[in-house]
């Protein structure tokens, strides 16, 4: 099972800290480490609304735009990631960063799961995929089955790992509904594994290795004090230690005990932890979890006005953002649609940051 820690902007675009950061992951256990990619208009509108951090209230953009720092900042983390002996992995949010990252050799791309649906994104890269068999690392959270379908039908599945994942930070253990992961494996024939946002270091990692997942990926930190937007669900290095340790301890098991490995694995679980093993296994049936409904259609790509406009315009190119809705916008229509859109005329006024709808537009 392969294990990433998820440094993500938890660096806060300090080279020091995030060598620091990739220390502590290798020394965690961490076969892969990984960054994210930011530049704030690629994500977020401006308006998008606000976010409480340890130091005061501040434009969920303007935090974003703290974390963009330069191409020779992941060119030296990802030499520092090799000199280590870990893997380099990433994730892009838009075109350009999707660009950038290609262009410096990652090891592997990711695609979080609020870009599942960035239909431009995936389109991209499956272009880039045909010339160089990148590999590539999909999360599924906040999601239905035929979102899924969709971004594989784009992507391909060859040299892939899905990422079953619940949006929502901390997401609870007992949601997880693990047996997902051996169903999407059969389901789409692709490797699986779970992308990890609850609090405790064991249980979801444990129980998803005895399912036969193949890689698990967790937030990594140096403080949950400290003010990364993930740093409060991430793992300190004595607790990421420990999800190495329980991982590499299911391997065992299944080196010793073959095909009764799994059924080995959870007795040794539900001894200690009980009912709510049963519950993290849940019936393997793909839906959206209690605690990511609410940002089914925010978390998630749609369109985006990015001025405000009178009836009667011609939607260009600029006019449109793929981003994420979050805080206080509302939603627009699925990124499928910018074609059509693009070179319609406006039926009636938008606001700067509204999301697109039907009713915006008349036909071309």
């Amino acid at each position: 099972m392969e294990i990433i820690a998820e440094i993500g902007t938890s660096h806060g675009g300090n080279l020091k800290k995030a060598k620091e950061l990739i220390d502590l992951s290798v020394e965690s256990g961490a076969d892969f480490v990984k960054f994210q990619w930011v530049y704030a208009d690629e994500i977020l509108h401006p308006d998008t609304g606000f976010v409480n951090l340890p130091t005061g209230k501040i434009r969920l953009y303007d935090r974003f735009k703290e974390l963009e720092v330069s191409k020779e900042f992941f060119e030296e983390c990802l030499n520092y990631t090799h000199e280590k002996g870990a893997k380099f992995l990433c994730s892009p949010f838009g075109l350009r960063s999707l660009e950038e990252l290609l262009s410096i050799q990652p090891d592997a791309v990711k695609i979080a799961s609020p870009e599942l649906n960035h239909i431009q994104l995936l389109k991209k890269l499956a272009e880039c995929r045909v010339q160089n068999d990148i590999q590539v690392i999909i999360s599924s959270g906040v999601s239905h089955l035929s979102d899924i379908e969709e971004a594989l039908s784009i992507l391909g599945t060859e040299n892939l790992t899905l990422l079953h994942c619940i949006t929502s930070y901390p997401a609870p253990e007992e949601e997880y509904n693990l047996r997902l992961i051996p169903n999407l494996a059969k389901i789409f024939g692709v490797k699986t594994g779970v992308s990890d946002h609850s609090l405790d270091p064991v249980l979801v990692p444990s129980v998803s290795a005895a399912l036969g997942g193949t890689m698990i990926e967790k937030h990594i930190t140096i403080s949950k004090e400290t003010d990364g937007l993930d740093d409060p669900v991430a793992l300190t290095g004595e607790q990421f230690s420990l999800m190495s340790h329980c991982v590499r301890q299911c391997e065992a098991a299944f080196r010793q005990y073959g095909e009764n490995a799994e059924s080995y694995i959870l007795r040794q679980l539900e001894d200690e932890y009980g009912d709510r093993i049963k519950k993290i296994l849940g019936d393997g049936i793909k839906k959206l979890a209690p605690a990511e409904e609410a940002n089914y259609g925010r978390t998630n790509r749609s369109l985006h006005f990015m001025r405000s406009m009178e009836a009667g315009e011609i939607i260009k190119d600029e006019d449109i953002g793929v981003l994420r809705t979050e805080k206080v916008l509302t939603p627009g229509l699925h990124p499928r649609f910018l074609d059509d859109v693009i070179g319609s005329k406006l039926a009636r006024s938008a606001e700067n940051g509204e999301g697109v709808t039907f009713a915006h537009l008349l036909s071309k």
